[in-house]
């Protein structure tokens, strides 16, 4: 009986001391706030924060709440002002005539930095000739549009607005993301702002339609509920750092039905700097105009006039003029093109596929094409530019 009564109690301090061990990793923050573009975590700081959310009669009691709840508080305290309201104006024809009128459009940003850098949706500023951001103490700031890549659907807005009242966010590592890991989603449903939501990891490398045609790829699937106005929102791992951007929603309703989408913090990590530095991505370009899309690759339709494919000697459809009389005809041969079936041995069955394979590599460096062309395979290399 003693034995029992011994172990019961040590079992009971062990206990004690876990749970009082687990209290004190959530309710302090991991990382600080540091700008988006170094991607670089930071070391332990202490949050100022939580000051501007509640005073000290409501100070975080580890007691009055569960393990899960103190990380949804911990996570939600050290975030939410980092997170503002981004509300637009534009000018969309409207009516019978399609006379011009005036639309409100709204959604999410996260601050980048002390420098006043928005990150947000490329659609949640797309069109606008009015953007207005609304940080967590309720000032209102006219924004200027720093650069934006519809092929990404990412956009960099910039405010003038105090140091003290910005909280950068800190960005997290999505490559090392997995299905059923628990996420966070804050932004402004229907005009609510710095609302909370809790979910997981769905699924992960999904694709998405771009604004311009384009895939968008590596995206996360989550079942947090995202609606109207959180579009630019940051996702959040339960130590607080971004790792996806809230993006769109799978809904036949317009209204979270559990299926979310958020571009990866990867995507967010490449793209931004660029868009900060020189108001765009630079992409390399391989000088291939147009392609029809065929079942064993694409056939060049059209290359550009001096750019890089026609440097490298691949060659597009042949213009055949045949003479009758006074009269001279022209027709294309389509089967004199080229038909590229692999870029670096990546074999190609789109056209997604085709630019998604350049983009890997940057303007100056060399691609191996592999070209049907006579019924033979040849190899090309080719030396891309800048877009």
């Amino acid at each position: 009986m003693r034995k029992i009564i011994l172990l019961s109690l040590v079992s009971a301090v062990a206990g004690a001391l876990l749970t009082l061990a687990i209290g004190r990793w959530v309710a302090t923050p991991s990382y600080s706030a540091e700008e988006i573009a170094q991607r670089t975590p930071a070391t332990a700081v202490e949050s100022p924060r939580r000051s501007v959310e509640r005073d000290d009669s409501t100070a975080f009691d580890n007691e009055a709440f569960t393990p899960d709840e103190r990380v949804n508080i911990a996570v939600y305290e050290n975030v939410n002002t980092s997170v503002v309201n981004i509300n637009t104006k534009s000018i969309r024809p409207d009516g019978f005539f399609s006379l011009p009128s005036e639309a409100e459009g709204s959604g999410s940003g996260s601050v980048l930095d002390k420098k006043g850098h928005i990150l947000t949706n490329y659609h949640v500023i797309e069109g606008a000739r009015e953007v207005n951001v609304t940080l967590f103490d309720g000032r209102n700031y006219a924004a200027t549009l720093v650069g934006q890549d519809p092929t990404s659907d990412v956009a960099v807005i910039a405010i003038e607005a105090p140091e003290e009242s910005l909280y950068p966010v800190a960005l997290g590592d999505s490559s090392r993301l997995r299905v059923g890991q628990r996420v966070f989603a804050i932004g402004n449903p229907f005009g609510l702002e710095r609302t909370l939501t809790t979910g997981v990891i769905s699924s992960l490398n999904r694709s998405l339609p771009a604004r311009n045609g384009r895939t968008i790829k590596s995206v996360i699937q989550i079942d947090a509920a995202i609606n109207p106005g959180s579009s630019g929102g940051p996702l959040l791992d339960t130590r607080g750092r971004v790792i996806g951007m809230n993006t769109a929603i799978a809904s036949r309703t317009g209204q979270s039905a559990g299926v979310g989408f958020a571009i990866p913090a990867a995507t967010i990590g490449r793209v931004v700097p660029q868009l900060i530095a020189s108001g765009k991505v630079i992409r390399p370009d391989a000088g291939v105009g147009s392609v029809f899309q065929t079942k064993r690759g694409l056939l060049i339709r059209q290359l550009e006039e001096g750019g890089p494919a026609e440097a490298a000697g691949l060659r597009g459809p042949r213009i055949v003029r045949r003479r009758s009389g006074p009269f001279v005809f022209e027709s294309t041969d389509i089967n004199a093109a080229d038909l590229i079936v692999c870029v670096d041995g990546q074999p190609i069955a789109n056209v997604d596929e085709f630019l998604t394979a350049i983009e890997t590599h940057r303007p100056g460096e060399t691609v191996t094409f592999n070209i049907i062309r006579d019924g033979k395979e040849v190899a090309v290399r080719v030396t891309l530019q800048e877009e």
